[in-house]
């Protein structure tokens, strides 16, 4: 929005050359997280407050670690904030021409819808199951598969007609399109080397990979502050990647894929940035507002969506390892269970307790050990990640 202001007063008289400036990506994105930041800061009290008023406290299972039981009642559904901070932030500095950071904002505001309406019937309803995973896994597919089905074409294409254009020749052929190399699953530390997906292998993998971090990430918000910190850091590299990948120079002399448009994705990953470091003031130890499912939801499915757009999927696995293993966590303790009471006529349990960050804390790990040293590991995970930048 600031963006199309400023190039029509530039127009309008020459004393408005300075706003030049806002031509760069790199200055936008600064603002951008300057932005979301500052507005996370100053409506978090106002965002808290309301939500105590309107009593939507975070209802805590009755098999729940015992030393969560104080944290019943504390305000949930923050996510709202970092949503606020990360659209206003974006509409403010992006190019809204820009068709990548639209779906990037559809999707992450679909999943956002679809935490709401899970948090608002525990908290509403008093339901600590809120929205059945049928249901759930229902809308999360709608969304992510027709997000997939926009984003196997827009890789190859430059406009919206285009898009539409190539969709038609795909459905008259009998949906039989070659794609080019850069809509391929990209090797990471390989240069130019990439494996043919095709139209229903590219839906599929993105398809996955939306719906598994968005579930991933909300999984993993589990303790004050756990899931946040990775999201900004990993959000934060995939944000260097986007800008690499929309830039013709550096693709080329880094062998990624060009995809013209990719880098303004830069200004969504700083929002995020910033409202992150903005929510994690009031979600520190001790918490006084949870993010819930609005936000993990919302925050995992844009982490997905960008990492498809930057053609890395496999990085974002390496960077966000601490999403995965949680997740991993859950689906191993429950095939287990399911096995040996099959087996064994009992059920018995690989881990203490699942996801993977109750397992510590039953170890004797506390709550801030378990957080801070989940930090440092995704902060090397990230480095790693980056790293495949020159590695190849």
């Amino acid at each position: 929005m600031l963006l199309s202001l400023a190039q029509w007063l530039q127009t309008m008289s020459p004393e408005f050359g300075y706003f030049r400036v806002f031509q760069y990506l790199t200055f936008r994105a600064v603002m951008a997280a300057m932005t979301a930041l500052l507005i996370g800061l100053i409506a978090g009290p106002f965002v808290i407050r309301r939500l105590t008023h309107l009593k939507i406290g975070q209802p805590i299972r009755e098999y729940a670690m015992q030393t969560h039981l104080s944290k019943s009642g504390t305000p949930t559904m923050g996510g709202v904030l970092i949503l606020l901070a990360i659209g206003i932030s974006t509409l403010l500095w992006f190019d809204l021409s820009n068709r990548f950071v639209w779906i990037v904002l559809i999707v992450t505001l679909g999943f956002g819808a679809i935490g709401w309406a899970d948090d608002w019937r525990k908290v509403v309803h008093k339901d600590p199951e809120g929205m059945r995973s049928r249901e759930k896994y229902f809308w999360q597919s709608v969304i992510g598969l027709l997000a997939a089905l926009y984003l196997v074409f827009s890789i190859s294409e430059s406009s919206n007609m285009r898009v539409l254009e190539l969709f038609m020749s795909w459905v008259q052929s009998g949906f039989d399109v070659n794609l080019p190399p850069k809509a391929g699953l990209q090797l990471p530390f390989f240069k130019e080397i990439s494996y043919p997906l095709g139209v229903f292998g590219f839906v599929l993998l993105t398809y996955l990979v939306i719906v598994g971090s968005s579930n991933a990430v909300n999984l993993t918000d589990g303790l004050d502050g756990l899931a946040i910190m990775p999201v900004v850091m990993v959000g934060s590299a995939l944000g260097v990647f986007a800008y690499v990948t929309g830039s013709a120079v550096y693709s080329k002399y880094l062998f990624f894929p060009h995809i013209p448009g990719a880098g303004e994705l830069l200004i969504f990953c700083s929002a995020m940035a910033g409202a992150g470091l903005a929510f994690l003031w009031f979600n520190t130890h001790p918490a006084q507002v949870f993010m819930g499912d609005v936000g993990a939801l919302a925050l995992g499915a844009a982490l997905g969506t960008i990492a498809v757009i930057v053609r890395q999927e496999i990085v974002l696995a390496i960077m966000g390892g601490i999403f995965v293993v949680e997740a991993l966590s859950v689906m191993l303790q429950v095939i287990y269970f399911k096995y040996t009471r099959k087996r064994f006529g009992e059920g018995r349990r690989l881990f203490r307790m699942a996801p993977l960050h109750h397992h510590f804390e039953k170890s004797g790990w506390k709550e801030t050990q378990v957080v801070v040293r989940f930090w440092i590991i995704t902060m090397l995970l990230c480095l790693i990640g980056l790293s495949t930048l020159k590695l190849r």
